[in-house]
């Protein structure tokens, strides 16, 4: 069941540049279809692995790192799509902080520190908004429905901000111990 597990969370990770390519090329409704897969792997990654008690090492590795490609791939491909400033700037502080937890996870575990910090509610919170932030982008591209790019725009901020005091929170976390 874990290997099974470990490959819907990859299948997360191979959705991310399908839906990348079918930014470019405007074919927003697919962009939309396949993002709401990408969900789905990444719920029901997690609850199978504790319905079934197969939660792995791996799985913990890739689940995040699964998130974060789909996250930053899809960002990139919006703030080139509808040419903007904020997305791309507010995309560059997310992905800043994700190159800057890493960093500090191996500086950590090179330094006999404890790298393993469990997931915060605040950390999922981060994700789910982030993630919903990019929804918001899609149905509205997909839709025409201009306004939700401006309420996508109020989430990415939201979602910004909480990934910048979890980066902040984690930076603390590590130099604590």
């Amino acid at each position: 069941m874990t290997n099974f597990i470990n490959f819907i969370t990859v299948a997360r990770i191979f959705l991310a540049p399908i839906i990348l390519i079918f930014l470019i090329f405007g074919n927003y409704f697919a962009c939309v279809l396949l993002f709401f897969l990408a969900g789905l792997t990444d719920y029901f990654d997690g609850y199978l692995a504790r319905k079934y008690n197969a939660e792995s090492q791996l799985g913990e590795i890739l689940d995040p790192i699964a998130d974060k490609i789909l996250i930053v791939f899809i960002l990139i491909g919006l703030s080139v799509d509808l040419d903007s400033f904020l997305i791309a700037f507010l995309g560059s502080l997310i992905i800043a902080r994700e190159i800057g937890v890493s960093a500090l996870r191996d500086y950590s575990s090179r330094n006999n520190k404890s790298h393993k910090t469990k997931v915060t509610y605040l950390a999922k919170i981060k994700t789910s908004v982030q993630l919903f932030s990019i929804g918001l982008y899609l149905f509205a591209l997909a839709f025409s429905f201009n306004l939700l790019i401006i309420i996508g725009d109020i989430f990415l901020i939201i979602a910004t901000l909480i990934t910048l005091y979890t980066g902040y929170e984690y930076t603390l976390n590590v130099f604590k111990k």
